[in-house]
This record gives C-alpha cells, structure tokens and sequence, in this order.
C-alpha cells in the first residue's frame, strides 16, 4: 500500500492539505496582530533588536518569529495575510515531521510513527494555535526538535556532540520564540518521564560530561542573550515590562488547579481516543510496548501538572501537552488497528464504534445541517458548499463501510481525510455566516487624515488589531503614568469606548469634540450580539480648540 510505504509524503500532503489552504480567510486575531505590528515595524522603522508594538517597548516575548515573520513580509509584502502566515504554517508542518521521526527514533516503526504524526497534525489546538497565538507553535516545533536530539545523545554514545550541539541549538531556539514557555512545559516533563523510566541508563555522566556542559552552555548563550542585550540597552523599560509579566502569572487569568483536567478535549476529533489512552491499567498490557507507553503517558501527565501549578491559565496554554499525549494516543490507535478483528472484546468495540460513527454522522450530516445554518449566506459560497459536501458525505458514508468491514487503519486515514477536508474546503464557508452590519474598517484612515493634514492619536490602549488594520503606529495620548496634550489647533484622536468619559473630561473644557465616526472591527457580531467586542470599536473624533 503505498501510504503505508511512503509515511513522510503522507505527512507533508496532509500537513500541506491542513495547514497551507485559504490563508487569508480568518481574520487577523489579537496575538498575530501583536507579531504583525512587531515585524512590520522590524521592516519600516528598523526595530530589530528593540523590538516595538505601535512604536512602544514590546519585550514581552523574544523576537525569533517576529524576525522570522518580517522576512516572509519582506518578500511577500507587509499587507500580504497569507505571506505573513506562511512561516507559522510551515512550523506546524514541521512539528509533525518531527513528531514522525522521533516516533520512529523511539518505536522504530513506521505505520506506528505515521500515526503518531498525524494525531499530532490533525489535533484541534495545534490547527487552531497557528492562527491564535503564532508564538507557540515556533517554541514548541523548536523544543520537540531539541528534544529529539537529546534524546538520541541520551540514548546513544556515538554522535554524542552533534546530538548535544543539536539539542542546544534547538532549545535555544525554543526559548528565544517564547521564553521558558516550552522549557518548562515539554522539556522537563520530558526529563522527568525520561528519568521515570529510562533512569538516564545510557546517559553515561562521565563520558559525556562535556558534551554535556557545552550544551547547557550554547543552549543558554543563544536563548538568553536577546533578554541581556534589552536589559541593558532599555533598562528601564525592560524591567517595568518584567515586573508586569511575572504579576500576571499569579494575578491574570487565575484558575483553579483542576482547570486543565479536561485537557483531551483539546486534541478535538482524537478526544475519545485520547482519553481511552490514558487509561493506564487498561492498556499497558495491551500496547505494543509497555516501556515507551509508559513513558508517553507520564510524560503527559507531568506536563499537565506542571502547567496546572502556575495560577494563570488559559486553554492555548495547553498546547505543549498535546505534543505528548498523541504520541501516547497512537498507542491506543495502533492497538485498536490491531487487534479489531481478533482479540479486542465487545465492550472494547463500543468506543471504537462510537468515535468512527460518530465522525460518520457528521459527515453525512454536513450538507444538511451546513445549509440551513448558512442558507441566507451561501450566495457566492456555493462552488464551497458543494464541494465540501459531496467530500464530506462520502468520508461519512465511507466510514461507515470501512468500520463495518472492520478495516481500522483505513477508518483512521479517513478521520485525517475528514480534517483535511473540513479545513481545505469547508473553512471558506466561515465567510457565509452573518456579517457584522456596523463593521467598519480603519485601513483608511491613516491616508484620509495626511490628505487633509490632520493628524491622528489614539486615546487609551488600543485593540493590535485596530493598530494591525490601521497600517502603522498610532501615537499614543494617554499613557500608564502620563497624559499627553498634543500641538496644534486640530487633531484627530482615537477612543476606545472604556475611555470616552476620561478623554471628555480631558479635552471638553479647551476643545470641540466632534464625533465622526465609529470604527468597528468586529467581523461576525453585530453591536450588542454575543460575541460583539467591545475591544475591537474605535470611536473617531475630531478635536479643536475653541
């Protein structure tokens, strides 16, 4: 069979098929906007080291995808969404490349390392991390890479230098995309499972002392150095800005320690079977390999204590656990692949039934339900619709007689091809649900107010994404610790709703204030909707003095 035989094309064809397709139809979100601004700034205002956010200190996070961000917007052009997007897409790729091969590395099978690779791929928070917060799919891609390399320079005594340069490399790497971020949340975890049960046996310390040394060394020298350079070259503002980050850990976002218990929902389509593999009385018997299930299962575990230690928390956070836990899914995948036909016992079946069915369903369900929920929209979709449908439809159908002959891998194969489906061909109808009737876009503003001489400021802390749209930083009038009162007898300023009574009884003694219009970033949602920010609505006014 030739995807059994051709595992790594299978990979970058579904990787390709997820990750690379209408780059351009999601609108901006808040993390990417902030990593736009950052690289267009990089580019227009030379901000390379010093790295800004609406011409403002950004060091909240190290500037690696930044800098890898400003070079695609360089050769495809800062207003290109898709060139922009490009690189974080190509990481994903990456990510399951790695996967793939370190699976193999640790299983020395193919069609194992294949599955592995792509539960990790087709997961639902490492499609959606690519759009929400493009930072943590280059940290966690770079760390997964450093670890493979560490792991074969614990494993092995020949190579041990270049597997430790490697993992150095690539660990800094990691740490220069988000901070400790991945360090803390796949890397140890990683340390403490591997110690669990490989007890570092063939780490051999004093014949790889060295190597050893040299790597914490050049791991820390290329992931810290950016942070020494800022330190000392903006000190002031790198430590107003670290002082901030690191009372948001323990005040922003709080959640109690069992918030991430639920974490195998993130794996979406892979949410039955990743649960069922973490049953581990059940299927440590069962597994083709006792030792490295084990190993896959703790890894999991620890990284999702970890992470449930630090009081902030939010879902995307969860990320790094992902990594392990479909390695540790594959588990259960293979065993079910298997063994269906001949020793898993009925009561074993019915999740099996369950999770397959229930992908089935949806497909032949799609047309149906997709065309009542999107009827009024379609106009314009219908090329989608149709497509998607006919695809869908035979996924489900297909399903249905591929589990009723009892042909597992070929029933997994199909789930990837229902993801691959969903966001190669479905994702354009996002674009038929009901629009925002008050949305309105700023991307002319700035061109407007320089033909008329007027100048533009911005009152309060405005959305990334308004900043984003708006083409180019917005001076910015009031502060954290000051107000500032421009020159001139005109100006146009700015103001997000929250701080419409300050900058009213600010400006409404000396000035007239005119409001002129209302900038409403808000794609989906109408005003007063759920779902309607009010982060996202800019109100424009004119001001004059009297």
């Amino acid at each position: 069979m030739w995807l059994k035989n051709n595992p790594i094309a299978v990979i970058f064809i579904a990787g390709i098929s997820i990750f690379l397709f209408h780059l351009n139809v999601i609108p901006v979100t808040i993390m990417e906007a902030r990593n736009f601004i950052t690289s267009r700034e990089m580019i227009s205002d030379g901000h390379w080291l010093l790295t800004t956010m609406n011409d403002l200190p950004r060091y909240e996070k190290p500037p690696l995808p930044s800098w890898i961000t400003a070079i695609f917007g360089f050769i495809f052009g800062l207003d290109n969404i898709t060139g922009l997007r490009l690189p974080t897409m190509l990481m994903a790729i990456f990510l399951g490349y790695i996967g793939y091969i370190f699976s193999l590395k640790l299983l020395n099978n193919k069609i194992h390392a294949l599955i592995n690779a792509l539960i990790l791929l087709s997961s639902f928070y490492i499609i959606v991390i690519t759009i929400e917060a493009p930072w943590d799919i280059y940290t966690h891609g770079f760390m997964l890479t450093g670890i493979y390399f560490l792991y074969d320079f614990f494993e092995n005594s020949e190579s041990k230098w270049k597997n430790s340069l490697l993992a150095a490399i690539f660990i800094g790497l990691s740490f220069m995309s988000k901070g400790p971020v991945s360090l803390y949340g796949l890397l140890l975890p990683f340390l403490l499972a591997y110690g669990f049960v490989f007890k570092f046996k063939g780490f051999g310390v004093n014949k790889k002392l060295i190597p050893t040394s040299a790597m914490v060394i050049l791991a820390s020298i290329i992931g810290i150095w950016w942070f020494l350079y800022v330190r000392l070259a903006d000190p002031d503002a790198f430590l107003a800005i670290t002082k901030k980050e690191t009372a948001n850990w323990s005040s922003y976002n709080v959640r109690p320690f069992y918030y991430y218990w639920s974490f195998f929902v993130q794996s979406g389509i892979w949410t039955i079977p990743a649960l069922i593999s973490l049953i581990y009385p059940y299927l440590k018997n069962r597994v083709i390999d006792k030792k490295l299930y084990r190993f896959t299962f703790l890894w999991t575990i620890f990284s999702v204590i970890l992470l449930s230690i630090i009081p902030e928390k939010k879902a995307r956070y969860l990320v790094p656990v992902l990594i392990p836990l479909a390695l540790n899914t594959g588990f259960y995948i293979e065993y079910i692949i298997r063994s269906f036909k001949s020793s898993l016992s009925q009561k074993e079946k019915i999740p099996v039934y369950f999770h397959f069915g229930l992908i089935g369903l949806i497909g032949i369900a799609f047309p149906v339900v997709t065309y009542f929920i999107l009827k009024d929209g379609l106009s314009g979709f219908w090329g989608y619709y149709v497509l998607s449908s006919i695809v869908l439809f035979t996924i489900g159908v297909l399903l249905f007689v591929q589990l009723k002959k009892k042909q597992l891998f070929s029933c997994f194969l199909l789930t990837i091809a229902f993801v691959v489906a969903i966001k190669s061909m479905a994702l354009p109808l996002s674009g038929a649900m009901d629009k925002n009737s008050h949305y309105k876009s700023i991307s002319n503003l700035n061109t407007t107010m320089l033909e008329e001489g007027i100048a533009t400021y911005c009152f309060g802390e405005i959305a990334p994404e308004m900043i984003w749209d708006y083409g180019t930083a917005i001076p910015v009038l009031k502060g954290e610790e000051e107000i500032i009162i421009p020159e001139g007898e005109k100006f146009a300023v700015l103001v997000i709703p929250v701080e419409e009574n300050e900058f009213k009884r600010i400006f409404d003694p000396e000035y007239s204030l005119t409001l002129k219009t209302v900038y409403d970033l808000n794609y989906n949602a109408d005003p007063g909707t759920k779902g309607h920010k009010n982060r996202l609505i800019s109100n424009l006014y004119i001001v004059q003095k009297r």
